[in-house]
This record gives C-alpha cells, structure tokens and sequence, in this order.
C-alpha cells in the first residue's frame, strides 16, 4: 500500500527561525484567539463595527475556552516548524475543549473553506462562522470529524496518544503532534498509553511528538501534574522513556516576541532531537531512544480578563468554560468581553471586508502539507484494497466429510487465513490484542511476523523471549483501551487490522467503540469529503460459554447491547455476527477485511467444534444473514414444522443441532433456522437493510412457536424483534447469568442452554401435557449428568460422544486444531 510520504519529512534547519517568521506565528496566535473568542460569544459583527452592542452576543453561550488559546499557541509554532522542515505531520488535539482552535486553525489554513464554501471569504462568512458554533444547526463543540484535520475529537478523555502511535505506525514520515491535557493526563487509559514508545521501531514507523499542556485545573479543580514539582515530574517521564523539555510562559510580563522566541528554539531543539532519533535508526542503531516530550505550562484561559468581578479569572478553574457568562446580560461584563476581543488587534489581522490579511498566514504551509489537508487526517485518501488470500485454501472439508465434521477450532483457521493476509499486506495491515493473541487462536500469524517489541533492558531474555522483534505486525499490550486506540489511529490514517478480546472484558472500551460510532456517524450523515476508511474489525472470543477454569468473572456477552444502541439510525456503522463454525468465520473475515465506515463485531469460539456448513453455504447464508438449514430440518419441501429451532452462536447452535436430534427421534417436525447477521433480524422499520417480513415469516412462520437459542443474554433478541410478525411465540434461551469455574456442559445446563433443555422447552411448547413424560424424563436426565460430572470430574459421554449423524469421523481432530502449550486459556 502506498503510503503518503509529502514534503521533505526529518530536515533539520540548523539556524535561528527569522523574526518575520516568529511575527506571523503571533499574528496566527491573536487572530486564532479572536476567532476562538468570536466563536464561543458572538452571533452577528464579527468585527465590532459600530453599533456593536449586546444584542450581537449569543442567548446561549456554549464553549470552552480555558485550554484553547494555549492550542492556538502550539498549533501556530508547528505550522512554523512543518512550512520550515516541509514535515509531513498531523496535529490531535487530546483536550476535550479545544474545539475553537481547531476550526480557526482550518479556516486559517484554507481548508476550511474548501469543504464548507458556504464560510465566504468575507464579512458575512466570518459572522456564518462564528455563529454555528454549538449553535442550533451549528457545528459540535470538540474537533470533530466536521472539521478538516482532525483524526481525534476528544470526547471522551484518555485516548490521544494511543491514536497517535496508532497513525504512526508504518508510517515512517509521519510526525504526530499529540497535545495532552492535564486533566486528560489523569485518566487510565493515558497513563498506559506513555508505554507505547515500547513498541516504536524509529526506522519503520514515524514519531509521536507528546506534548503535555499544563494549565493547572481541570472543570473546577487542580491537576495532579501541575502540583507537583518539576523534578517529580521530569523523573515520572524519565521513567517512561522519554526526555522531558519545559517550557514556561505567561505567568509574568514577558513580551510576546520573547515567549515565541523561546518556543520557537525549544521546537527545533525537541525536532532535531528528532532527527538524530531517525538518523541514528537509519544508520542500523538497535537501542531504544528516549523520546523527546514538551511540559508546556501556562496560564488556563491565557489571555483572557486576569479578573472578573473582583476573582481571578485567567489562571483559574474559572477560565474553563466561559469566563464571561453574562456578557449578553449585562453591560459591565459585555464591556469586558468587547475589551477583550480589542486586545487582540483585530484590525491588525482583519481588512475592511472581513477577510483575514494575508500577514497572518504567509509563514503557513501550503498544499497537502497544510494540517488540514494531510491525507492522513482523511485516511480514505489513503487506504487502498488488502490483497486477500484464496480463503478455500482454509475451508474445512464439510462437503466431502459431512455437515457437523470434525472437531476446528475456528478462531484458528481465523488466524491461518489472517496470516497470509498479513503476508500480503505487511505495511496495511495489523493484529492487536492485550496479551492475547495465542490464547484466542491467531498465533498462526507468527509463522509470517513477529509481536513488534522494542522495550530493551537488563531484563531483555532473548534465550526465552518468542516472536519478539523491533518490526511486526502484531502489538501486544495488556489493555484493551491500547488495543482500540491504536487500531482506531491505524484505521483513520488508511490502513486495516484486526483486534481480539476477551468477550466479557471488550466491555472496558464501550465508551471508545461509542466514541468511534458517532464519528462514523457524523461521517456517513454529512461529511462527504471525509473519505470511508477500512471498518475497525473485533473478535470476541473466550467467550461466554466456554470460560471451563475462568469461570463468572469472565462470563459476560453483553457489548453486543452496546452496539445495538447503534442500529436504529440506518447509518450502517455497525455489523454483528455470530458465525456458528469455522467456515462461516471465513466468509465473516472475508466481508469484514474488505468493509468501511464500520465497526463488525465477530463473536467466535476458540475451542474444537464441529464445522456445520461448506464455505459455499455460509457465504450464501451471509449474504442474507439467516437461512434454514434444510440438511438439519426433518420436514418435506413445503411443510409446516410443528415448531421452528432458531439459532445465533457457535455453541447454541451446537445444542440446537443436538435438540432437533432428540426431537427427531419422538416424531416431532423440526425447522433449524441459523442466524448468523443478527441485525438482518431486527423490526424491517427500525432497519432499511434487515430482512423483510414477507422474509421473515418465510423463516419462522407465521403462527409457529420458535424456541431461539441465543448466544447472549435473551432480552436482547427480544428488543430486536418486537414489531415482526409472530413475535409472541419467541420463546428466546440465552444467557442468565449463571455458572462459574465448570464443565462446558454443566455451563450449559446452569443457563438452560444444554440440548435436554431446549427439547423439553420445545415440547412444552407444542404441548406440555402430551409430553409430559419424555419432559420428565430429560429433566432428570440434566440432574443425572450434573451428577455425573461431581462424580467423576467430566461430563457425560451422552454429552460429550454425540454427533450428527450426517458427519463422518466427526470425532476426527483437523490439522487446524492441534492443541499447544497454554492453549487452554
């Protein structure tokens, strides 16, 4: 895959910047902080003509401003430092609020006006401008996907970093300007996000340029970093790898030239820092670097009133939000504000027109190296197609041996798959997994690269260390914040991969996955120019129904919920499957690695199973998301079952399979009906793209009881399906909550998911007095097998032995599922 590779990236200057430079970086600074304070207050003359008064403030005032006009300072010196060194770089802007400077920085930049040519260069643009902003109608208050240049929107805190190292990756030219806030600094997810310079080869990925902004308070109290003292702090990052800079500015009289002066010369210094970190690589050094970092420390709300009705103001908590929240209420503080706008100069940055004067943005970049037009802040212009593998090379042989052959572990034949892919795409395309990886099956992908690992030290084990090289396709990291986010900073930067989790622990980024929905939302609803970028692909699995020696801590099926909540929009970001066996994970894998604008959900055992349909069959069920399985059903073309087994999950459908064999022997009329989309089943209205009732009812009748057997908690296909036709005679079995360190089939039974259950269920259904004794007796039967296992510590051969009768040598154990040390976690 090409990657964008603009400018002439690592150039160093080795001079003074010139003066004219440093002026234009403050005349950028002032104008960014009168669009930024125009944003958050005023609604019409942009430019305080005369008759400027109250009513021109907005009834709402909606913003942030404490953390913005340092952001407007750091975005103005590495628009400098990228037009100097012609450096291709993007700029994440980990603050939550900093919206303002980034929408001044695009439209300073021009980009702005290239996707939104309704901001006309004039007085009136700048007055459409400034009243959008969290405006009804408007624009969002954070740097979101509507504003060019932005890959990260800070929504929610933590993440910055992790998208950085994540755009970096395999991105050798790419430097990522990724500003931390120190509230932000105090979340979990940043704190272990420091540790991925572990993971960076200088030569093979670019560098990520952290720089921790320091203003003292979050919403209303102080920040931990910012109490401490500056040697504490410089031995924190020290310990983390890194080569703290400090910088100090606004807290006294200091002119502005000397402030930018200063910074200027500490940004060449941290960049050809940076330099000599490349070179160094280039020329075959092993070690690992200690990256260079910026503590920059100023002023919260920095040049903004010091004072407001007598109580600090700049420096405060109280610069946070809107330091003025009354401008348009009262004349005093409307005073204040229009004082405040007058400290900038504005006919020094403003012509008559309304247009921004040339001065201002002469020493910027021009063309794709302008932070708003990077093709890495638009990954799509990037991403080209993966060149997939012949996935029939890994099917498993249900045609010749029978349906329900063998004993695959599917997440294994995933990963055999996967690592020819990689193999064919070694700069596009990545695994990521916390620690995980061999436990979910993927380690196949060793045979083609290694885990990219370049911690080094006194504690490095080469005799005992495997799959660890400072190039590889594969990260591990034991968090699963790190696994998201660095996949998601991969992804927005035009690149593809694959991350694995635990099913119950995905739950520990289902504020992340939310985060990335609504900025695929915003881009499928109205951001043309945003182009699709390849669809962030997660596997679950360890999953509820297999945790034999982990046991209730790690039985949870419940994100599938969380993704549910992005269904009902018809934006399509969000795709669920629950592939019953080996094959049908194939014909996932192959839809999924070719998807965009998504996220797809697979939720994939990793234990021996029997494969149930050809590679055929499950790409034709795919691509309708349910279908029957008439080698399974016992009814005749035409007839009506005198119930319907419904399926979704790999070890359900296991029992359901199981379940119809005991009802097949009593005579009764079975349909099977697999699901392997889930959304293709969701209500026709709340879904443009779900099957149609006429569809539905063909599946599961009209006026027939069907016993769903479900892979997570029941109550989730009932808030799918409440609008369709029949929906009264579901009687969904799922997840109850129930079980703990046991067997597979005791599991089973403890959530009334084991095949005896749902064939009692399924004949108290058709008639509970009829079937009164064969009840009875398969009841005591699970009793017995309970028994059985206490007794002897395994479960019961009737369990265990069984196989469809279709299937050949279904006890045969396929090359695919060799077991391997540690294999059982």
């Amino acid at each position: 895959m090409a990657q964008s590779v603009i400018g002439t990236p690592w150039h160093r200057l080795n001079e003074a910047v010139p003066e004219e430079e440093l002026k234009g970086v403050d005349r950028y600074w002032r104008t960014a902080n009168y669009l930024s304070v125009g944003q958050i207050y005023l609604r019409s003359n942009p430019l305080m003509r005369e008759g400027f008064s109250r009513e021109d403030v907005k009834h709402r005032l909606v913003g942030h401003w404490g953390t913005t006009p340092g952001i407007n300072f750091l975005m103005g010196h590495v628009n400098r430092l990228i037009a100097d060194h012609q450096q291709n770089a993007v700029f994440l802007m980990g603050p939550g609020h900093g919206g303002p400077a980034g929408t001044a920085q695009s439209l300073l930049d021009g980009t702005y006006r290239e996707v939104r040519p309704d901001i006309t260069n004039d007085e009136a643009g700048l007055q459409k401008f400034f009243r959008q902003f969290s405006y009804p109608g408007g624009i969002p208050s954070h740097f979101a996907p509507e504003t060019p240049g932005s890959i990260h929107e800070g929504g929610e805190l933590g993440y910055v970093l992790s998208h950085a190292y994540g755009a970096v990756l395999d991105n050798p030219s790419l430097l990522a300007v990724a500003v931390v806030g120190d509230g932000e600094a105090e979340t979990g997810p940043l704190a272990t996000s420091w540790q991925t310079n572990k993971f960076m080869d200088p030569l093979t990925d670019g560098i990520v340029l952290p720089i921790l902004h320091l203003n003292g308070y979050k919403i209303a109290n102080p920040t931990i970093l910012a109490r401490i003292s500056d040697g504490e702090r410089d031995e924190f990052f020290r310990g983390m790898g890194y080569h703290p800079y400090n910088f100090v500015a606004g807290f006294d009289d200091e002119d502005h030239a000397s402030i930018h002066r200063r910074f200027a010369a500490l940004l060449e210094a941290v960049f050809n820092e940076i330099c000599d970190i490349k070179s160094r690589a280039a020329a075959g050094e092993a070690s690992r670097p200690f990256y260079p970092m910026i503590v920059f420390r100023t002023p919260k709300g920095w040049t903004c009133p010091k004072t407001i009705d007598g109580k600090k103001t700049e420096g405060s908590w109280r610069a946070h939000q809107v330091p003025l929240a009354s401008a348009r209420d009262t004349p005093e503080h409307f005073e204040v504000l229009h004082g405040w706008l007058e400290s900038y100069d504005p006919e020094e940055l403003f012509n008559d027109r309304g247009q921004i004067r040339p001065e201002v943005t002469a020493f910027m970049p021009s063309g794709e190296l302008r932070l708003g037009a990077n093709p890495n802040a638009n990954g799509g212009l990037l991403r080209t197609p993966l060149e997939l593998p012949d996935v029939r090379k890994y099917e498993v042989p249900v045609a010749e041996k029978g349906h329900g052959f063998g004993a695959t572990e599917a997440t294994r034949v995933l990963g055999e798959y996967t690592a020819e892919l990689i193999n064919n795409n070694r700069d596009s395309f990545r695994i990521f997994g916390p620690d995980e990886t061999a436990s979910n099956r993927l380690q196949p992908s060793y045979q083609v690269t290694d885990k990219q690992w370049f911690g080094g030290g006194v504690y490095d084990d080469p005799a005992n260390d495997e799959h660890l090289s400072p190039v590889g396709n594969v990260i591990e990291q034991l968090s699963e914040h790190q696994c998201e986010g660095l996949l998601e900073g991969y992804l927005l930067t035009g690149r593809n991969g694959l991350w694995s989790s635990y099913e119950s622990f995905v739950h520990i980024v289902d504020s992340m996955v939310n985060q990335h929905c609504k900025w695929l939302e915003a881009t499928v609803r109205h951001i043309d120019w945003r182009k699709p970028i390849s669809g962030l692909n997660m596997l679950m699995s360890s999953h509820v129904w297999r945790q034999d020696h982990n046991g209730f801590s790690h039985q949870d099926p419940g994100f599938v919920d969380i993704l549910l909540n992005k269904s009902f929009n018809n934006d399509h970001v969000v795709n669920i499957y629950y592939p019953a066996d080996a094959n049908q994970l194939l014909a996932v894998a192959e839809r999924a690695y070719t998807s965009t604008n998504c996220v797809n959900a697979i939720f994939a055992g990793k234990q021996p199973a029997p494969t149930w349909q050809t590679l055929d069959e499950a790409r034709e069920e795919l691509s309708v998301g349910a279908a029957e399985w008439t080698w399974a059903s016992n009814t005749a073309t035409g007839e009506e079952p005198d119930i319907v087994l419904a399926c979704c999950g790999d070890v359900p459908t296991g029992e359901a399979v199981a379940a119809l064999d005991l009802l097949d022997q009593l005579g009764v009329k079975v349909r099977l009906v697999n699901v392997l989309d889930l959304l293709k089943i969701q209500n026709a209205s709340e879904n443009d793209e779900a099957m149609s009732d006429e569809k539905f009812v063909e599946l599961f009748t009209a006026d027939k009881p069907v016993l769903f057997a479900f892979h997570a908690y029941p109550g989730t296909v009932r808030r799918l399906i409440w609008e369709r036709p029949n929906h009264d005679a579901f009687n969904v079995h799922g997840y109850q909550e129930q079980g703990s360190t046991t067997t597979p089939y005791d599991m089973l039974r403890l959530n009334d998911m084991d095949r005896w259950a749902l064939a009692a269920d399924a004949l108290r259904m058709i008639d509970a007095s009829k079937w009164a004794d064969q009840i009875a007796e398969w009841e005591q039967f699970r009793l017995d097998a309970f028994q059985f296992a206490v007794d002897n510590g395994y479960d019961h051969p009737a369990f265990t032995d069984w196989k469809w009768h279709g299937a050949s040598d279904a006890g045969e154990v396929t090359s695919a599922t060799k077991m391997t040390a540690g294999d059982n976690e």
